[in-house]
């Protein structure tokens, strides 16, 4: 899809479609459009789209007014999905050249940035192994139509291109099935990731891993014929801005069966998606190469697949971290926090100063904040107030959740310094506690996605499937970074 803007008046601006926003209680009198409204047709209720062909006064083939809702409810997450819904809408039409007209009091870098983002990720499908789709329907071009538009607003147009492709390349990635993206080739699209934006990377394999003591990582990946993977891409500003160093962490489970522990059938073949904390962090890193922030940014995705395999460890087991910890494993299905106490641990080692890890990581947060909101968990106020700022500038929901110490009790055992789970209450708070114990006194925060990564059915704005959330928190947090 082409973007791009123009300050052309309307009346000249050449497309196939026009999107226009519509406001509840607006009085749209163009495109032939006032009888509508006075009829009760258009209400301008938010995501109402309402196709008028051969409007009145323009250039455009057809006109979309598109429902906003209350104008003092409207901000640019409310366009970015407005507009993902009328792409949607219009590309179900075979509409090809589509344009938006933004109101010159909404001209500005948030709005523009969103729109271009609701379009590339509203355009985005994941049927990339559907056959016999030569008539497949796409838009090719999208443009911001802002009269007396700058180059501020090209500037944020392009921002904003950066920031939707980073995010589809993520939800690419864990759309792929785990016989097509195992941790190994996990690795290969990192790399490949990295050396198209001039990132540096490294891949450590099994040997490296045991070498550096990781046995808490080593232990799930050792149930499985695909050999573990722990991949680290590196961005480094040119010019440096104080001390910090921003390690993001992302657990990269390309198949998760539950090993011994297994889970049910029902509903497993979703759990390729279990490393989209590992893809959210590489689509981050694609950003932050393109946008520079004035900090070094350092990315950790653990890949491995969880099988019960005949080597599998088992219930009981104990494990030595890479921090000298013991881990009792009472649950193999709780691997997540096993890989990302290892990748924590290294990413303090390399130097970062503040840790953020996105992780699929307990059903318990989907119980307790639904398919809403993300589970944010902190052990420094200053860095979870960064994140949740950084957060609700992008439009991503997050909440913050409790990490009080008595919490640790539940994870007590008589073996070992810890055990992986706590029993049955509180199990997000338990799991998030675990990772506390391996992020020790470096700034860090949490964010379980197990209910956010993944859309179980098609939105009026995005397609069923993988979300890429938090990509744009996580770039908004380095880009901001002060």
């Amino acid at each position: 899809m082409t973007i791009a803007t123009a300050n052309t008046p309307l009346s000249r601006l050449d497309a196939d479609a026009l999107i226009v926003p519509v406001f509840e209680g607006a009085k749209e009198e163009r495109f032939g459009a006032a009888e509508l409204i006075e009829s009760g047709e258009i209400t301008g209720k938010y995501l109402d789209l309402t196709l008028i062909h051969h409007p009145q006064g323009v250039a455009a083939k057809r006109v979309l007014l598109a429902g906003s809702g209350k104008p003092e409810k409207f901000d640019a997450p409310q366009l970015r999905r407005m507009t993902g819904a009328a792409i949607r809408f219009l590309k179900s039409k075979s509409v090809k050249k589509i344009a938006l007209a933004l109101d010159p009091t909404l001209a500005n870098a948030a709005y523009v940035s969103a729109a271009v983002e609701g379009a590339i990720l509203g355009s985005f499908e994941p049927d990339r192994y559907k056959t016999g789709q030569e008539d497949k329907k796409s838009v090719e071009s999208f443009t911001v139509a802002i009269e007396g538009g700058s180059d501020e607003v090209a500037g944020a147009a392009e921002r904003g291109r950066i920031l939707a492709e980073a995010q589809n390349f993520a939800r690419d990635l864990v759309n792929e099935p785990a016989n097509r993206l195992t941790p190994l080739r996990m690795a290969e699209a990192a790399q490949k990731m990295a050396a198209e934006f001039q990132l540096e990377w490294e891949v450590l394999d099994r040997e490296q891993m045991a070498n550096l003591g990781m046995g808490a990582l080593l232990g799930v990946a050792q149930g499985s014929a695909e050999p573990p993977a722990l991949i680290v891409v590196r961005y480094r500003p040119q010019s440096g801005n104080g001390t910090a160093h921003l390690g993001l962490v992302g657990k990269g489970v390309t198949f998760d069966t539950g090993g011994i522990s297994i889970k049910p059938a029902d509903g497993m073949e979703k759990m390729k998606y279990d490393m989209a904390g590992g893809a959210s962090m590489l689509g981050a890193m694609r950003d932050i190469a393109q946008l520079k922030p004035s900090i070094p940014v350092t990315a950790f995705v653990p890949c491995v697949e969880n099988m019960p395999g005949s080597r599998a460890q088992r219930p009981g087991d104990i494990v030595t971290a890479m921090s000298g910890k013991t881990i009792e494993v009472i649950n193999t299905d709780a691997e997540g926090r096993l890989i990302l106490a290892d990748a924590l641990h290294y990413a303090k080692q390399q130097g970062c100063t503040h840790l953020v890890d996105a992780a699929t990581l307990t059903g318990a947060i989907v119980v307790a904040l639904g398919h809403l909101n993300v589970g944010l968990f902190a052990n420094d106020d200053a860095m979870r107030d960064r994140v949740l700022a950084a957060a609700k500038a992008e439009g991503d929901r997050m909440w913050n959740m409790p990490l009080e110490d008595d919490y640790k009790d539940y994870l007590k055992s008589p073996f070992a310094d810890i055990a992986n789970v706590g029993g049955r209450w509180g199990g997000a708070v338990t799991a998030a506690m675990f990772l506390k114990e391996f992020a020790g006194d470096t700034p860090w925060v949490h964010l379980d996605i197990a209910g956010t990564a993944w859309i179980d059915d098609n939105k009026p704005y995005i397609s069923k499937g993988p979300s890429g959330v938090p990509v744009r928190t996580l770039v908004r947090l380095a880009t901001d970074w002060q």
